[in-house]
């Protein structure tokens, strides 16, 4: 049987960067590529409109699909809100399990830094509830989760590199 109960996981970053840099970075397939596990993300960025993230080549040598998540967007409110669907496609349990929603918060501060706030709603999800916080797979395995993308992701913004 599958716990249905309520669980929801936040993640909070500082990055020295522009809300609109963020926003690119997290919604622009050039940007998408670079960063995390790589692959290109593709938005309607609409509501109702569709989401995927495809397979780098690398994940495609594991047997990966080429769309390894599927969404659709709830809310955009460029360059500060994103609220979306993420459903996994990584194996036949993830697939059967409901999507979970995914909110990216942008806040911009006068001194040119911003806070990104992500919060996952993974009810309903075990598994994902399970992966995406990172703390079963070390980053030398390449699952870090939410926490490492989102480091990652500050490391490119004020970098210009991966970690």
């Amino acid at each position: 049987m599958t716990d249905k109960a309520s669980t929801t996981l936040v993640y909070k970053i500082v990055i020295k960067a522009s809300a609109q840099a963020i926003w690119d970075a997290i919604t622009k397939p050039e940007w998408t590529d670079r960063y995390a596990y790589g692959g290109r993300a593709a938005y309607e960025l609409k509501k109702g409109g569709k989401y995927h993230h495809e397979a780098s080549a690398e994940m495609k040598s594991f047997g990966l699909p080429d769309k390894i998540i599927l969404g659709e967007v709830i809310e955009s409110d460029p360059p500060r809100k994103l609220v979306q669907t993420w459903h996994p496609q990584f194996s036949a349990d993830m697939i059967a399990e409901p999507p979970t929603r995914l909110t990216y918060e942008i806040f911009e501060s006068p001194s040119g830094v911003c806070t990104v706030v992500m919060t996952h709603d993974v009810t309903g999800a075990p598994l994902v509830a399970g992966m995406v916080p990172g703390n079963n797979n070390p980053v030398e395995s390449g699952g870090g989760g939410w926490p490492w993308v989102l480091s990652d992701l500050k490391t490119l913004l004020e970098t210009g590199k991966r970690m």
